[in-house]
């Protein structure tokens, strides 16, 4: 891990500091697109991923955010009824213009617009997390508690 960092991901370093938070945004040698790749060049358990799923909520045509353990597949069900709209999927385009990340790198905090963030209660099951910080190779590690703190998000079951 090296840090060199993007701007994407100094924008993330920036914010975390701006905010007094400690986390360190880190540049992985490899692609940390999914959550395995990150689990893998991190050195954690797949679980301590809390990787960032963006969903267009289609009335309402904003973007909701839901960060996930890295082994847990979003019931789009259940989380629709939390958030009382209907989920749709959200192309590169929306994710970029509405986070301004690029799918693989979007940071839990930092968008260009307030997205509404729902935080998988199985997150804190784990002292530490590992999130992406504005790129796909760049990561920052934070504890759920910080991760509740940095995103005002709403802890749910979303499994």
């Amino acid at each position: 891990m090296n840090s060199m960092l993007n701007e994407s991901a100094q924008r993330v370093q920036d914010l975390l500091q701006r905010l007094g938070h400690p986390n360190r945004v880190v540049v992985l040698p490899d692609s940390a697109r999914t959550a395995q790749e990150a689990a893998d060049a991190i050195g954690c358990d797949v679980a301590q991923i809390a990787k960032s799923i963006i969903f267009r909520m289609k009335e309402s045509d904003k973007p909701l955010l839901v960060v996930a353990s890295g082994v847990n597949r979003v019931n789009e069900k259940r989380v629709s009824e939390a958030v009382r709209e209907t989920l749709g999927k959200a192309d590169a385009d929306f994710v970029r213009e509405r986070t301004g990340f690029v799918i693989g790198g979007v940071a839990p905090l930092g968008h260009t617009e307030p997205v509404r963030t729902l935080i998988d209660e199985d997150l804190f099951r784990f002292e530490t997390l590992w999130a992406a910080a504005g790129h796909p190779k760049a990561v920052f590690e934070l504890t759920p508690r910080q991760l509740a703190d940095m995103t005002q998000g709403q802890v749910l079951a979303i499994k």
